[in-house]
């Protein structure tokens, strides 16, 4: 893993967090990360602390947080806060278990009405289309 330098260009910090130099920019519009004085004459700069704050920032959003829980994230990073991060990760685990079970529900229907495409012989609708045009959702989930 490269030591960042403490002087890195927004390009340089881009490159090491691995991400668009209008990620940054964006997340500065955002207030998310904070934009540093330009010197007379010369380039804004970041630090190891800036990199550190872009890394947490992408890696809440993997965890599925969006950049408003992020913002609320960043303010419990001091670690006060724990309680209150250990709520919020709670509630997004709630979600990603909910979508999760929409998504088995999905691969289930979806599954099943793939077999019957499979099993349609002749010249008959599509079950598929069928089911889809068929208007009803209870049936397609439970077909």
């Amino acid at each position: 893993m490269n030591i960042p330098s403490p002087a890195l260009t927004i390009g340089a910090l881009a490159k090491q967090a691995g991400v668009n130099v209008e990620t940054i920019r964006f997340y500065q519009r955002c207030g998310l990360m904070h934009q540093p004085a330009r010197p007379i004459g010369g380039v804004r700069r970041y630090g190891a602390i800036d990199l550190g704050r872009l890394r947490f920032i992408r890696s809440a959003q993997r965890l599925g947080f969006s950049l408003d829980e992020v913002a609320q994230l960043l303010k419990l990073e001091d670690g006060a806060g724990c309680d209150e991060a250990r709520v919020q990760a709670q509630h997004k685990l709630t979600d990603v278990r909910a979508k999760l079970a929409d998504l088995q529900r999905m691969e289930v229907a979806l599954a099943k009405l793939v077999g019957r495409c499979r099993a349609a012989q002749g010249n008959v609708r599509c079950p598929l289309i069928e089911a889809l045009h068929g208007g009803a959702e209870d049936r397609i989930w439970t077909a």
